[in-house]
């Protein structure tokens, strides 16, 4: 019985449905974190009767036909890079885009990688780094002696030291890509291009086609806590419908087995 195997699709999908809405709810808190949405494909289909196919001698054709669907798969989990709330923190280096654009950074293998989270700090050498310890890039370093660091919208960095004359010690990038959400996640709050994303550009913030950057505040999650629990609940829901097709299948093919002659 083709039930069988057709409800058994539908409960990986929404097994699959599941996973991604958990993973949306646990980084509710995650600084920059995008939602992903799971997206789902009908499978292949048994055509009985073939629609417009003849009939009759006299020319008459089948209207619609008889196709039985094979159940359903995953057809991709697309990434919404919509912006989320811009918090305020009062942290100097903490850096919000407001708009399009990633910052760079630089990992340990020497690619660059690609983060919306601006919650930047100072290493040991004065160089702008993330929570891992990342070189953002273009390199900016700090002096030792800074007693004050200001961030414009432009990216521009400007420190005053104890003279009290300020001094520019470089200006920040942001890089877009035509398709964002083929960008390939690595994991804390990182990304890479791909082919299906572009290659970036780059740019001065604040250009055409760039966001702004704020200092002192932080992008939140885009994750809106009721649309996940309302998914999950729908999604719970689907899973046991899927199941009870399952029973019912068995239950009919446990009549037909009991049939004597």
């Amino acid at each position: 019985m083709q039930a069988l195997r057709t409800a058994a699709t539908g409960m990986a999908a929404q097994q699959l449905n599941v996973e991604v809405i958990s993973n949306n709810i646990a980084n509710m808190n995650t600084i920059a974190f995008k939602r992903q949405r799971a997206e789902f494909q009908d499978l292949l289909y048994q055509t009985l009767e073939t629609a417009g196919a003849q009939s009759s001698d006299q020319g008459t054709i089948v209207p619609t036909g008889v196709q039985v669907g094979a159940g359903v798969k995953a057809g991709s989990v697309y990434r919404i890079s919509t912006q989320g709330a811009l918090t305020r923190t009062d942290n100097q280096y903490d850096l919000a885009i407001d708009g399009r654009g990633y910052f760079q950074v630089l990992t340990p293998s020497g690619d660059t990688a690609y983060t919306r989270a601006g919650n930047l700090a100072v290493n040991d050498q004065g160089q702008l780094v993330t929570q891992d310890g990342y070189q953002i890039q273009p390199a900016v370093s700090i002096p030792q002696d800074a007693l004050s660091v200001v961030i414009s919208k432009s990216g521009q960095v400007q420190v005053t030291q104890a003279s009290g004359t300020p001094s520019v010690v470089g200006t920040l990038e942001l890089a877009t890509f035509v398709n964002e959400g083929g960008l390939s996640a690595q994991g804390a709050n990182l990304f890479k291009e791909t082919a299906a994303s572009g290659a970036a550009t780059t740019g001065t913030p604040g250009a055409v086609g760039f966001g702004t950057l704020l200092q002192g505040y932080t992008e939140a999650s885009n994750v809106d806590p009721v649309s996940e629990i309302t998914a999950l609940i729908v999604a719970q829901r689907a899973y046991e419908m899927n199941s009870k097709v399952i029973s019912t299948a068995d239950s009919m093919l446990g009549v037909a087995n009991q049939i004597k002659s």
